[in-house]
């Protein structure tokens, strides 16, 4: 075992070997350009963060509808699936692995982020609470509209395609967004999902949709190199259930039939991408005895690395996905290893556009040629 340490050792992910359980989590930085097409900066950023055993990079959009955030990246043009290529690249010199999250936000948006200024849609139309980022800052989220039944079939295909599209940019492979109270989530769930059509009602109903786009995106890269995230206990978005245990546990049953590289499940310890305090008994040690086979269990939760390890030794996940400590840590598993010190993050820079705080970490390497050269 690499140090001692479970996080350091290889896993079996599909038909990939990962070089550590140390996963970098998928990250909204809204540090995209214009048409949300990446840049050079996100080169840099994904490249210095390539020693994880695997990448998720961050939401990216499958459609010009599906924005929520100004400043977030797509993948539904040939520009986009161009500028993703050279990020690709750069993690595939450094000898990482690198997924893309493919994403819908559904009504979590506002008719500034929309073409033609129109509505956003959703499984019905509910308004949920919180704002959208706009260019002009925060705007509350308006009432969307309920897709339609023939629409819904046009959404799955705009998934499809970003899968497709995905695959020609050069990933390793794809993760459904499903969690945090986007549009797989908002059919998902009760409290945003009131339909009475065969997209709406019983939970074999409700999660139709989300089930459905994993479908079409594992035609195009086969279920073994398709993640899907979940997020059970999550309320971010407004998202409310009736029975969020029978809800989750039949989505993950399901999604287990398909025979997927993994699922991955947010922990109840954050909630979007804050911190939570809960008491809700939807963590990964409720799902785990539901996930069988060769589907892997990624976990997340804002996580130290001495808490990762104990899930790894109990069994509960097979690898561990850090958001913000990845951020702030470009050679996290590197630090890991040395038990070094870690560098602390900036939240105000978490979702800004420009390079501090999002390239200027410094590595661990780099640290000690500072100090080094200033002694």
């Amino acid at each position: 075992m690499a140090n001692g340490k479970m996080l350091l050792t290889p896993l079996t992910v599909g038909p990939y070997k990962l070089r550590n359980r140390v996963v970098m989590a998928p990250l909204t930085r809204t540090r995209a350009g214009d048409r949300n097409v990446p840049r050079e900066m996100n080169v840099v950023y994904y490249r210095q963060r390539a020693t994880a055993g695997l990448i998720i990079g961050e939401a990216t959009s499958v459609s010009p509808f599906g924005y929520g955030y100004y400043g977030t990246p797509g993948i539904h043009t040939e520009e986009q699936r161009d500028a993703w290529k050279r990020i690709t690249d750069a993690v595939h010199e450094e000898g990482g692995l690198m997924f893309l999250q493919l994403w819908h936000v559904g009504r979590i948006s506002h008719v500034d982020l929309q073409p033609g200024g129109v509505l956003p849609v959703s499984a019905s139309a509910i308004r949920p609470l919180g704002s959208a980022l706009t260019r002009d800052g925060l705007k509350p989220h308006p009432t969307p509209r309920a897709l339609r039944p023939e629409e819904i079939a046009a959404v799955i295909e705009e998934y499809r395609r970003g899968a497709r599209l995905s695959m020609e940019a050069g990933f390793d492979g794809v993760e459904v967004h499903g969690a945090n109270g986007y549009l797989p989530d908002q059919f998902l769930n009760s409290g945003s999902n009131n339909r009475t059509d065969e997209w709406g009602g019983p939970i074999e109903n409700r999660a139709r949709f989300l089930l459905a786009i994993t479908d079409a995106v594992a035609e195009v890269w086969g279920p073994d190199r398709v993640g899907v995230r979940l997020s059970p206990a999550n309320h971010h978005g407004d998202i409310e259930d009736a029975s969020r245990s029978e809800t989750y546990s039949y989505a993950v049953r399901e999604l287990n039939k398909r025979k997927l590289a993994y699922l991955h499940l947010v922990s109840p310890r954050v909630d979007g991408a804050e911190d939570a305090k809960t008491s809700m008994d939807l963590g990964p040690e409720r799902f785990r005895p539901l996930i069988t086979g060769k589907t892997r269990l990624i976990v997340a939760g804002g996580y130290k690395p001495a808490d990762a390890e104990s899930l790894l030794g109990r069994g509960i996940a097979d690898a561990v996905a850090f958001g913000r400590l990845f951020i702030s840590n470009p050679d996290l598993p590197n630090r890991i290893a040395s038990d070094a010190p870690l560098n602390a993050y900036d939240r105000k820079t978490f979702y800004a556009r420009g390079v501090e705080g999002y390239i200027d970490y410094p590595t661990l390497e780099a640290a000690e040629v500072f100090q080094a050269v200033n002694q």
